[in-house]
């Protein structure tokens, strides 16, 4: 990563913002938490890049104003997390707080963030906690509703005429949500429903019972070293040949991708977001992030993205005013920016109403490994908890 661009992208004042609704405010003040250690640091280290990268094409700025960020490592540990939280509230007084990968970090932190009136937009996790009764004004998911990627593949398999999956999760909201979501739409048999530690690397004693069901694909959500883990060892005991992994992209993506090489080949995965999406905005997107970092962006990279652009069409909407929160909050809402996905609303629990690919991992005639789109598997998808969200 290049550290003068991040430098260039951060502006970092010392004004203070103005006092009246009226008047526009001199900057925005972010406060960006996210994994940039540990197992899950590529996730959020792919979501801080794309972030900064969008400011940088702003001229350092997010609908007009300059923007004051600080980046922090939440270290995949929600105490620390809580103590960063209390510090950009009460200390940075920041606009918006947003960045963090992970749902275990995410829901101890949401009661302060959103206690205190803060804006949050959820960079990657969507907990079903949030999407129904739950659901407040100050929370925008700008990624997804934790279901809504796997449910796209328990379609996809039951398409493929896969009678009987088994499934292999972390033992952690995310991973249960995610299994859940792609029992949604697979009309098959479950024959193994697994739940294993966060953080796990050895899943012989799973592959052994894996072997003993029988399956004829395997759904497996297990993000960073955990699913690079899994799928070589899955691999090495031939169980590809008679039971094909299906994933949610979260594992089968530009990381995973580096670390697994054709191991992964073959492999269909969802997503929100394919990097050969055909959309203007994806197209711009992709071309910047190769010549800033040199690789492809992943999902991860994609949502981090459509985030910043989220706040610049917002505070462009609002003409810089926002201190005038609750027109903030409608501005973030109407969500008028282009997508790098396409089609992207919020639905009325500010969660978002958009579609649902299928990618592949594939090979090119230059022996470069990377997804490659599929089709369209959900059109127009929402999640199935808005329904009990009181807000409209």
């Amino acid at each position: 990563m290049k550290k003068s661009a991040i430098a260039r992208a951060m502006v970092f004042s010392a004004a203070l913002l103005a006092a009246a609704g009226a008047q526009a405010a001199d900057e925005i003040k972010i406060g960006f938490l996210t994994t940039l250690s540990g197992p899950g640091a590529g996730t959020g280290q792919d979501i801080r890049d794309a972030f900064l990268l969008a400011i940088k094409m702003n001229g350092g700025k997010l609908g007009g104003l300059p923007v004051n960020i600080s980046v922090t490592d939440d270290q995949n540990n929600p105490v620390a997390a809580r103590q960063t939280v209390e510090r950009y509230i009460k200390r940075d007084k920041v606009d918006v707080i947003t960045g963090p990968v992970f749902s275990s970090v995410v829901l101890p932190i949401l009661p302060t963030i959103l206690q205190n009136d803060t804006v949050f937009l959820s960079t990657n996790t969507g907990p079903a906690d949030y999407a129904g009764e739950k659901c407040d004004p100050n929370f925008f998911a700008v990624s997804w509703q934790n279901e809504d990627v796997p449910q796209a593949m328990g379609a996809f398999a039951s398409s493929k005429g896969y009678k009987r999956v088994a499934m292999i999760a972390p033992n952690y909201p995310g991973g249960r949500e995610s299994l859940q979501g792609f029992k949604r739409k697979y009309t098959g048999e479950i024959v193994d429903e697994v739940y294993t530690k966060m953080g796990q690397l050895d899943y012989s004693a799973e592959i052994a019972n894996l072997k003993n069901a029988k399956p004829d694909a395997v759904f497996y959500f297990l993000p960073g070293g955990m699913g690079i883990n899994f799928v070589k060892q899955y691999n090495a005991s031939g169980l590809q040949k008679d039971a094909p992994l299906l994933t949610p992209g979260f594992t089968a993506d530009t990381e995973n991708i580096a670390a697994l090489g054709k191991d992964l080949v073959g492999t269909y995965n969802s997503s929100q977001w394919a990097h050969d999406l055909p959309n203007e905005a994806n197209k711009k997107f992709v071309e910047a992030y190769q010549k800033e970092y040199g690789r492809l962006p992943s999902m991860y990279s994609s949502q981090g993205y459509d985030a910043a652009m989220l706040i610049d069409g917002a505070v462009r909407q609002i003409n810089g005013k926002i201190e005038d929160h609750d027109a903030f909050l409608k501005a973030l809402k109407d969500a008028k920016f282009e997508s790098v996905r396409g089609k992207f609303r919020f639905n009325n629990n500010q969660y978002p109403i958009h579609d649902i690919y299928m990618r592949q991992v594939v090979e090119d005639a230059q022996g470069n490994i990377q997804n490659k789109l599929v089709s369209k598997v959900l059109d127009n998808h929402r999640d199935p908890f808005a329904n009990q969200c009181p807000m409209k």
